[in-house]
């Protein structure tokens, strides 16, 4: 695609970026097949190719209105796109220019900016957090009713074994997922803790950044993104193995140290080392399955499971096919679900920004799911996780938290020898 960038943006680093990407655009439209709001709302500038054009158009100085940054706004930012495009477009990194660019450029109502400043300081806020998730389970009887649905019951995080092995790898702390479903992160310190692994928690890490940066602050992104580098580096210099990040949305967002940082002339060459060592469990688990193995207990009743795979996991980190095949060696039964490509209309805080859309999204996804009448559906990132659940009354479970309950508690040597 020829490209005629205007004078406010072709010397910027973000210019130089959108138009090596613009360039290796060929428009050919395969992309808008895969496209969630494509498909609800038949609109080419709901779908990837008429969204680069809008971003295009921008770029080369036309006129940007309250249109432009609604149908980026609608966008989802799933990458189904980039995992059909032929021409290896990035759309994604393409995608967050150009929303960055549109939101100093228009001006968006007074109540949408009050209710983003909020999503971020109350999510971002481990103290506010917590209260408020305390709160609104102690009154659940008197919430309404789309909010009760979207807090989850309480349930134990269980033993976090000590930090007790030679061998280390660290854990993102996160920001919703901790105060909402601490039980994830606290089984996958079991599952590593069997096969002689520490997953620590490192003081000082929080959120990845993902929130601030989608909702347009990208200084305060980058900020969270240099506090958790600084936190987890000299536990990388003495040698941990991994980064490991149990929620699908923020590991993507971690391997791209790369591109925000990359060019920091104190923390780029550090956001390089990071986002090589991030990992998500089921690359983990892989590499270990030797050792887990024979810890998997027989005898038990394969429960029927539907698996949704969060686009975080498909289409940025590419590991599709992967978690099903671990649970399947856990013996347990996996129904197939149609349009697995698909989002489920979580995307951060589209859920909340983009209710109607996200709520469409959602129940074309659960039924797909529950076709064929599961025991449980699986997941592997806290928001599709807090999001189909609000929907089903079939539990919803993230499958680190099945894989953990499908161990026994021998150790690997143990375990060989019996």
């Amino acid at each position: 695609m020829e490209t005629h960038l205007a004078d406010f943006v072709k010397d910027t680093a973000a210019g130089r970026e959108a138009d090596a990407i613009l360039r290796a655009c060929v428009h050919c439209g395969f992309c808008t097949a895969t496209c969630p709001t494509y498909q609800l709302l038949g609109d080419e500038l709901d779908g990837p190719r008429g969204r680069i054009y809008l971003i295009k158009q921008m770029l080369e100085g036309s006129a940007v209105t309250a249109k432009t940054q609604l149908h980026l706004d609608r966008c989802l930012t799933c990458r189904a796109c980039e995992t059909t495009c032929p021409s290896g477009v990035r759309y994604g990194r393409l995608a967050d220019i150009g929303r960055h660019i549109v939101e100093e450029l228009v001006q968006r109502p007074a109540q949408e900016r009050a209710l983003r400043w909020l999503l971020r300081k109350t999510l971002l806020s481990r103290p506010l957090l917590a209260l408020g998730v305390a709160t609104g389970r102690a009154t659940r009887p008197l919430l309404p009713r789309a909010l009760e649905r979207k807090l989850p019951r309480r349930r134990g995080a269980g033993v976090w074994p000590a930090a007790r092995h030679p061998r280390k790898m660290l854990a993102l702390h996160g920001c919703v997922q901790p105060a909402l479903v601490p039980s994830i992160d606290a089984a996958f310190a079991r599952v590593l803790d069997r096969i002689g692994i520490s997953l620590v928690r490192v003081a000082g890490s929080g959120c990845c950044g993902a929130l601030s940066h989608h909702l347009a602050a990208p200084g305060e992104a980058l900020r969270l993104m240099r506090a958790n580098i600084d936190a987890w580096w000299p536990h990388v210099e003495r040698g941990a193995e991994a980064i490991v990040i149990t929620a699908s949305g923020c590991g993507v967002f971690v391997k791209e140290y790369t591109d925000l940082l990359g060019e920091d002339p104190v923390y780029g060459e550090r956001a390089r080392r990071i986002a090589v060592l991030a990992r998500d469990p089921v690359e983990i688990v892989d590499a270990e399955w030797a050792r887990l193995a024979p810890l998997v207990t027989n005898g038990r009743s394969a429960q029927r499971i539907a698996f949704h795979a969060p686009c975080t996991l498909q289409h940025g980190l590419r590991l599709t096919g992967r978690v099903e095949e671990i649970l399947s060696r856990l013996g347990l039964e996996l129904t197939a679900v149609a349009d697995a490509h698909l989002c489920c209309g979580s995307a951060g805080t589209y859920s909340i920004l983009q209710r109607e859309l996200a709520e469409t999204l959602r129940a074309n996804k659960l039924r797909a799911l529950e076709a064929h009448a599961p025991e449980v559906i699986a997941t592997a990132n806290i928001g599709c996780l807090l999001h189909l659940a609000a929907g089903t009354s079939r539990p919803v479970r993230h499958w680190i938290e099945l894989l953990d309950e499908r161990l026994s508690d021998r150790s690997p040597e143990r375990a060989s020898s019996a």
